[in-house]
Formats: C-alpha cells, sequence, structure tokens
C-alpha cells in the first residue's frame, strides 16, 4: 500500500527537515513531494525516498499548495503532512488498518503536544452555536480523545497530519483552494462525508506537533482566518452532513 506525502515548507527549513528525516523509518512513504513556498535553506529528504521539490515563484495557500503536490497522483494514499510534524514511530500501519473499510476516505491520528498533551485535531463542525460556546469557554467542540481510545469517525480533523484515499481525495475535487489559510480541512471533511466517505481517527496512531502558532496574533492572519469562516459558513451553514 503505496503513499504519496506532501509538505510544504514556509522557510521553516530546520522542522521540516527533522520531520524528512523521520521518513526514512516509513516504506509506506513511496514518493514525497517537497513545496518551497517561499525561499528556503536546503530540504534534504532521507536516501533511497523518490523525492521531488516544488519551488513555488510566489507564495501559494495550503490548499493549492496540496493540490498541486497530488497532480498526477498514482499511489493508492495520499497524505498531508505541516512541517512542524515529529514521528516518534511509523504511523502508517495503524491508519492504513483503518483503510480496510473501503467508505473510509480519510483518517488521522491523535495528535499530541511535545510534552504528550492530546491536541484537539479532532472536533465537531463550527456552527454559530457552539463557536459561541467556545467564546464563553463551555465547550470547544474538541473530541476527547486519549491514545487508549478506540478508533473512530469523526466530523472534521485538523490539516497538520492526514493520509486520504486517492479515490476519496479526487472524488470531492481535493482541498477547496478558495480557502487561502484555515478553514481548509473543515471544508474537505464535511465535503468527504456529503459524498459518502467516513473521516476516522485512530487515537491509537500518534504524531507530534511542534506547534509553530506565532502568527495567531497577526493581522493579516486574522483577516485570512475571518474570510475563510465566512467562506466556510456560506458553504455549509444549514447544510452540514449528519455523521
Amino acid at each position: 500500500m503505496s503513499i504519496r506525502l506532501s509538505m510544504v515548507s514556509h522557510g521553516q527549513a530546520r522542522l521540516a527537515n527533522q520531520f524528512l528525516q523521520d521518513l526514512a523509518g516509513t516504506p509506506e512513504v513511496d514518493e514525497l513531494v517537497v513545496t518551497e513556498n517561499i525561499p528556503d535553506a536546503p530540504l534534504l529528504p532521507p536516501p533511497g525516498l523518490i523525492a521531488r521539490t516544488q519551488r513555488n515563484p510566489s507564495p501559494m495557500g495550503f490548499a493549492g499548495n496540496h493540490n498541486q503536490a497530488f497532480e498526477g497522483c498514482t499511489q493508492p494514499f495520499y497524505c498531508v503532512a505541516n512541517p512542524d510534524i515529529r514521528l516518534l514511530s511509523n504511523p502508517f500501519p495503524g491508519l492504513l488498518a483503518a483503510m480496510q473499510d473501503p467508505s473510509v476516505g480519510l483518517v488521522a491520528p491523535l495528535v499530541l503536544g511535545p510534552t504528550g498533551q492530546p491536541e484537539d485535531n479532532a472536533r465537531r463542525f463550527p456552527t454559530p452555536w457552539n463557536l459561541a460556546l467556545k467564546l464563553a469557554g463551555v465547550d470547544d467542540g474538541r473530541c476527547h480523545l486519549t491514545p487508549q481510545s478506540l478508533a473512530r469517525p469523526v466530523e472534521w480533523a485538523a490539516g497538520m497530519f492526514l493520509l486520504f484515499r486517492t479515490e476519496a481525495f479526487r472524488d470531492v475535487g481535493g482541498f477547496d483552494a478558495k480557502f487561502h489559510l484555515y478553514y481548509e480541512d473543515v471544508d474537505i471533511c464535511a465535503r468527504l462525508w456529503k459524498s459518502g466517505w467516513k473521516v476516522m481517527c485512530d487515537p491509537g496512531v500518534t504524531v507530534v506537533h511542534e506547534a509553530q502558532r506565532a502568527s495567531r496574533h497577526n493581522f493579516r492572519y486574522m483577516r485570512w482566518h475571518a474570510a475563510s469562516m465566512a467562506r466556510y459558513f456560506g458553504k455549509h451553514l444549514g447544510r452540514l452532513p449528519q455523521v
């Protein structure tokens, strides 16, 4: 079961190279597409792994970069990974086990923070009501999972590490590139469910996220976040799938 893996670096060569070396222990990945979204220090895939480097003449968004890396994919599975992910062990055998169900279009591991605490990478779909609950500090919409939890369907999984069935990714047309940043992952999960594909999280499989979130108070990123939220609600409000 071979996998094409896409990773995009935004001047994050130090983190990206750590992740790339982790891939030496993942024989299921037989092709790597590395995108330099902005000029970067050399990115160094592990020896023996077929790798292609895409250097963008101008920066693209998350969706556009990963759609570009998917073009011509012949592998049955397509993985999207952030450069600030670390693999303490090979996650792919466990994730591929979930794909034995032919209706599963996407499976994600449980993402842990640097100190081992579970992050909130599996959540309920955002609605005005549950966003209000989040702002009030009542409920942030996350699925409360631990490494001891069983694999389960989830409404959406965050885009820092996702394994797609190639057929499912192609069936829904990939990511919506009109989302420049934020909500691309929510949107594609909603479209997968609407198209009859399951979205799963297997908490027994874990990866570590060395989160780089310095941008969260940057006005440009806040503007992108607001625009993406508006686009998401315009597409899906009142039309979310039943999971």
